[in-house]
């Protein structure tokens, strides 16, 4: 395509073939008709905190008070991504880098984490997941970062398999719920 808005995209909006399938384009439209942008807000951030409250603490009735840590506070070496639809936040991610990362990737610089990643039941099987993580490994290599690892489900390995993660170590417990750690090279 000619990088030129879609018939029924706003005229603003970059049609999604028109760009790199890793790019991060602020306010980009997807094919399913939502859009995936760091939450650089309060606002933003607080749809974020809402969707994670909805998945982990209603659904997966993960504590409140270990669902939130440090890595949540404004200015951690955090970048939160927000996918959101005209019916409002459809999912969250979070990327941890630097210092904040070093704890869960082996203590290598070189390698983020991505984590909280939640998509609301209603948006589930829209790609919404699958465009969050692309868009947090866009931001981890924009601060030369060469892979990700992360803590998933065991139920939602092989999600991440189908994006190149795999999986590493033996399943362990995080909050209640058997997890695998896995890694990808971008």
């Amino acid at each position: 395509m000619s990088g030129q808005p879609e018939a029924g995209l706003p005229a603003d909006a970059v049609a999604p073939d028109a760009v790199a399938p890793d790019a991060v384009i602020p306010d980009a439209v997807t094919p399913g008709g939502y859009a995936v942008r760091e939450a650089t807000d309060p606002a933003d951030r607080e749809a974020c905190f809402s969707v994670r409250k909805e998945v982990f603490v209603v659904e997966q009735r993960v504590p409140q008070e270990i669902e939130y840590d440090a890595y949540d506070a404004e200015g951690a070496d955090t970048i939160h991504v927000l996918a959101v639809g005209p019916e409002g936040p459809l999912g969250t991610g979070r990327l941890l880098y630097g210092p904040a990362a070093a704890g869960k990737t082996g203590g290598d610089p070189s390698v983020g984490s991505l984590g909280r990643l939640a998509v609301t039941g209603a948006a589930r099987g829209r790609g919404v997941g699958a465009a969050l993580v692309r868009a947090i490994e866009s931001a981890a290599r924009a601060r030369g970062l060469t892979a990700v690892d992360l803590h998933a489900q065991t139920h939602a390995l092989p999600f991440y398999e189908r994006l190149g993660y795999a999986a590493y170590g033996p399943e362990f417990p995080d909050a209640g719920i058997p997890h695998r750690a896995m890694r990808r090279a971008l």
